[in-house]
């Protein structure tokens, strides 16, 4: 039996890989502050003999040592996360995604850990391409916006990770998600679905940031996470970084509308601008579609499931929380 540490593991995606390492008969051990996460999404396996949770910050070092201690696994999932929080709290956000990936890779290197590093799209910056590939440059926006804080210090992640893989042979390997989504996400850290879900079950108006022409892929959670496990235990994707998520695109402004027609025709849109919704330095994505020919070349697939069918489970869900199913 392996076991597992996962940071950020009472999160969204951090919770969802621990109870699939779970179902996969591993050990597994999750560490969170539970500042963005939250202990009830780890109700399914909280009592199960091989899992444990520690309440605790990525950025205790003393904490980091013990974690790692007996662990052949690290899947470093913990961040600052959310693009409201990373508007609001740029100082949070960088060190929380630095300094403590750099403590973790240190400790994988002394103890001989598999390591994943979870990375998001927000490295890419405001990349014109089309479609964008884990080679292409970085188009970052200038210091003086807060906005790009995050995908900075996440490329500052990965530089270190590829660092300590070039220069220790850290078996290390580092996804970068473009918008996961699935039940137990919530919407007020600026994640788009779980918010107009939570306004059309209210009865609206479902707020749409901008003119809502922005661009985006959603991927289901429980696919996302099959393909990090599966990253994480081949050896050919040692080394190598992967863009891991849906590549079908939607505008927001379609998501919106779909989401409206599923739960409640009769619900208005309303538009925000971006200086409303977050600051005046605010600067967005226009567009964010990933190219998966480099998952789907290494896996041999690439998730599948479509966005209808993702929207109806997180309403499903929605609905049973709220008692409504």
């Amino acid at each position: 039996m392996s076991h597992c540490l996962v940071t950020g593991g009472a999160g969204f995606i951090g919770s969802h890989l621990c109870e699939q390492l779970i179902q996969q008969g591993q050990q597994v051990t999750a560490v969170d502050d539970l500042s963005t996460g939250f202990l009830h999404n780890l109700d399914a396996i909280i009592d199960h003999p091989h899992f444990t949770f520690r309440t605790g910050s990525i950025t205790d070092p003393v904490l980091m040592a013990e974690m790692v201690q007996d662990v052949d696994t690290i899947y470093h999932m913990a961040a600052a996360v959310g693009v409201k929080l990373v508007a609001d709290n740029p100082v949070r956000t960088i060190e929380t995604n630095i300094y403590p990936t750099e403590v973790l890779l240190r400790h994988a290197v002394q103890g001989k850990h598999k390591f994943f590093l979870a990375s998001t799209s927000e490295v890419y910056g405001k990349n014109p391409k089309e479609r964008w590939t884990e080679e292409d440059d970085l188009h970052f926006g200038p210091t003086t916006r807060p906005r790009w804080a995050y995908g900075a210090s996440k490329a500052i992640d990965e530089f270190l990770a590829l660092a300590y893989h070039q220069k220790y042979g850290l078996d290390v390997r580092i996804g970068r998600f473009f918008n996961v989504v699935g039940p137990r996400q919530v919407g007020q850290y600026g994640m788009v679905i779980p918010r107009f879900i939570d306004q059309a079950l209210d009865g609206g108006p479902v707020v749409v940031f901008d003119d809502g022409s922005q661009v985006r892929c959603f991927g289901h959670v429980s696919e996302i996470v099959d393909c990090v496990i599966d990253l994480t235990d081949l050896d050919a994707a040692q080394g190598h970084v992967y863009n891991i998520g849906s590549d079908e695109p939607v505008s927001i402004r379609g998501l919106a509308e779909k989401i409206i027609e599923k739960v409640n025709p009769g619900v208005k849109i309303e538009y925000l601008p971006y200086n409303k919704a977050y600051n005046e330095d605010f600067e967005d994505v226009q567009r964010r579609v990933p190219d998966l020919e480099r998952l789907t070349a290494t896996l041999g697939r690439k998730p599948h499931v479509k966005l209808d069918e993702i929207l109806d489970d997180i309403i499903a869900f929605k609905k049973q929380v709220r008692g409504l199913a």
